[in-house]
């Protein structure tokens, strides 16, 4: 890293925690940070909020780095665990009878995020924590997988408009939620930009067969697999939110597949799904703050991208993960709709944004009355001067 940035005892301790693999020397560094902890309750509010607390107290348990931690930190911590095992299981359990709807149907659904990584790299026990069930299905059948599982009591979240309804598996990351008994299906028929389909076509094919619940499921390859959850992340940033979580997918999986990751292909893939200058700044700081070692290359393609500015705004989300507002809206809204292939799908997305639906203007705007809502109306038109803003 180009420059130092000084960042608290609280944050340099749970930076240190996320990762599976230590080293004695990074042990005994993080038992001297431990002694150095003045505010815990910040440190237990951080790992919540970035979504590791229950890895951060696997880890203290397991090398046995608890002691002199206050009790209620260390019994929050130990919920946190507790609470994302039994949230896992339920996951999984949900996400077999949505496997067995859709392989009766001989619909090849691939896994994403989160329970691709519990179950892949995390060990299954509960370390990853989630909320959202993420799949895969391919754009010729995505609608009628969100079909079948309608019809098997699945509810679906309101799509925003009637124009948006008509090209549905190209306005978003994913089609609306689907709903049922706690459990949220997100169903994802693109993953690197609706110009780059290849690399999507190329993680579904290439994916592996395994099994959950007794049905078959498909899990990424690691490398491309690593691609995707780059790209996540920076979609995640761009609307000026992180998490810790996120880099430690990244980390934990080079731990992992360290050699089907690092090698020349990362950066040929990189370079086909346009974003080889994203890959060098996400990388970056797994080598210069969770040590990650990089072949001589490898480092040189880092260098060649360092953005100072990507780096400070890491520190930024390392205090500040959620409910920042964004940053640049209109910039957002080019990068939408640049990955959505085809001028009448960009058209039909603008149209469906200034002209949503009433139950959507109700919800948005927290108003009951058809005829109160119909006013904010005119406050959708913003979203034309969003086009103009480069």
């Amino acid at each position: 890293m180009k420059s130092e940035i000084r960042i608290r005892d609280e944050e340099n301790l749970l930076l240190g925690l996320c990762r599976l693999e230590f080293s004695n020397e990074q042990i005994n560094k993080i038992r001297s940070l431990i002694t150095l902890i003045t505010d815990w309750n910040y440190f237990r509010n951080l790992a919540n909020e970035h979504g590791v607390a229950a890895l951060v107290w696997n880890n203290l348990e397991k090398y046995q780095l608890h002691s002199g931690i206050p009790e209620e930190v260390v019994f929050f911590l130990r919920g946190a665990l507790m609470r994302s095992l039994s949230r896992n299981t339920f996951n999984t359990e949900s996400m077999g009878e949505v496997l067995r709807l859709l392989n009766n149907e001989n619909i090849k659904t691939v896994i994403l995020k989160g329970l691709a990584l519990e179950n892949s790299v995390y060990g299954n026990s509960g370390l990853r924590q989630m909320s959202d069930v993420d799949i895969l299905i391919n754009r010729e059948e995505c609608i009628k997988a969100r079909k079948i599982l309608i019809s098997n009591g699945y509810e679906s979240l309101p799509v925003k408009s009637f124009f948006h309804e008509q090209i549905m598996p190209y306005s978003g990351k994913h089609l609306p939620s689907l709903i049922k008994k706690g459990t949220s299906v997100e169903i994802h028929n693109e993953l690197f930009g609706g110009r780059k389909n290849v690399l999507t076509k190329m993680l579904y094919d290439s994916s592996y067969g395994v099994e959950i619940k007794g049905e078959k499921a498909w899990f990424p390859q690691p490398q491309i697999f690593f691609l995707y959850l780059v790209k996540h992340l920076y979609l995640h940033e761009m609307n000026n939110e992180s998490q810790l979580r996120l880099y430690t997918d990244l980390v934990v999986m080079i731990e992992k597949y360290n050699d089907e990751i690092l090698n020349d292909t990362l950066l040929k893939l990189a370079s086909e799904a346009g974003m080889s200058e994203i890959l060098a700044w996400y990388l970056e700081p797994l080598r210069d703050v969770w040590g990650v070692i990089f072949p001589g290359w490898l480092n040189d393609f880092i260098d060649k991208s360092h953005n100072q500015d990507f780096i400070n705004k890491f520190f930024f989300f390392l205090s500040s993960p959620k409910d920042n507002p964004p940053v640049d809206k209109p910039g957002f809204y080019h990068h939408i709709l640049g990955d959505m292939p085809g001028f009448h799908r960009k058209f039909l997305y603008v149209l469906g944004d200034i002209f949503p639906t009433i139950s959507f203007m109700k919800n948005r705007y927290h108003c009951n009355s058809t005829w109160k809502v119909l006013f904010y109306y005119p406050h959708r038109l913003g979203k034309i001067l969003w086009l103009f803003k480069l």
